[in-house]
């Protein structure tokens, strides 16, 4: 069997794929996120599953799911789509074709980073298999942790819009910093796939990426001068969280692979949490200065 995957998936997805999965003899193949024509070149009769992120971590680029779903469903290909940065509230993969979608609910389902536990939804069939292979093969949620993540989606539009609008702040921000040689956030009209996020998605969500000009010495200085954000790998929390991907979250892949999924040296993630908008700003401008 083949899988077919966006370059830019999740470094503990990468590690399955390339480490995990040729044990039971089974291949992959990386295409490019923004370019169809690669998906056409390296699909085969053995294809089996796609799975993609978007907006992918940390580069938030965009893949076109519903052109993904017409391409998986006439293949017979199942797709599964990682929808973790958009949340159920903001992007809908199943009504694009996708059978599977994954969240994590350590992320924003939890909200406040207390538990560690995942979400799959999707075609009844398929989940059924998977309910099966869980039951006796060990990866079970804890009913404690179910309970809590289930309690947290109570509030889950209701934060969802402030991470949304603080995001917002903080990348308009950032774009006006001398600092800052670029920002993405998928609903900044500077994006490069904007009109595509206007598309599937129904706001930009609470991540916002920048690229700091001194490159990796500056990430560290920058990082060093926050006083408000936090310092940790998570992402979705009340609290403003910053990371350096290239030391953290993508640390196991090579520098070649950093490059080619968009993880530059001085490549910096924030998940903008849900304190005042102004607070969070301040705290990020007053560090860039310090840094530069």
């Amino acid at each position: 069997d083949h899988v077919l995957a966006s370059r830019s998936v999740f470094g503990s997805t990468h590690q399955i794929l390339s480490r995990i999965l040729p044990r039971w003899g089974i291949s992959y193949d990386y295409a490019e996120i923004a370019r169809p024509e690669t998906w056409e070149e390296l699909v085969r009769p053995q294809t089996r599953l796609c799975i993609v992120e978007t907006p992918s971590n940390p580069a938030l680029d965009l893949i076109d799911l519903a052109w993904l779903g017409d391409f998986c469903r006439s293949r017979g290909i199942i797709l599964v789509v990682d929808n973790v940065f958009a949340t159920p509230l903001l992007q809908n993969p199943i009504a694009f074709g996708a059978n599977i979608v994954m969240h994590s609910a350590t992320k924003y389902i939890d909200g406040q980073g207390r538990g560690i536990g995942g979400v799959l939804v999707g075609d009844h069939a398929l989940m059924q298999d998977l309910i099966f292979f869980t039951r006796h093969s060990g990866p079970s949620l804890s009913p404690f942790n179910a309970w809590m993540f289930s309690k947290s989606l109570e509030t889950l539009p209701l934060r969802v819009e402030r991470h949304c609008d603080n995001a917002e702040k903080v990348a308009a921000a950032l774009g006006q910093h001398p600092q800052v040689a670029f920002v993405k956030y998928p609903h900044l009209p500077s994006h490069p796939q904007y009109e595509l996020a206007k598309r599937q998605m129904r706001r930009g969500g609470g991540i916002v990426t920048f690229e700091l000009k001194g490159g990796v010495a500056q990430g560290r200085r920058f990082l060093d001068a926050l006083h408000l954000c936090s310092l940790t790998a998570n992402l979705g929390d009340s609290r403003t969280i910053a990371t350096h991907p290239a030391s953290t979250t993508h640390s196991s892949l090579t520098e070649a692979e950093r490059l080619a999924v968009g993880i530059t040296p001085g490549l910096v993630r924030v998940s903008v949490g849900l304190e005042h908008p102004d607070d969070i700003v301040a705290d990020i401008v007053q560090a860039l200065d310090v840094s530069g």
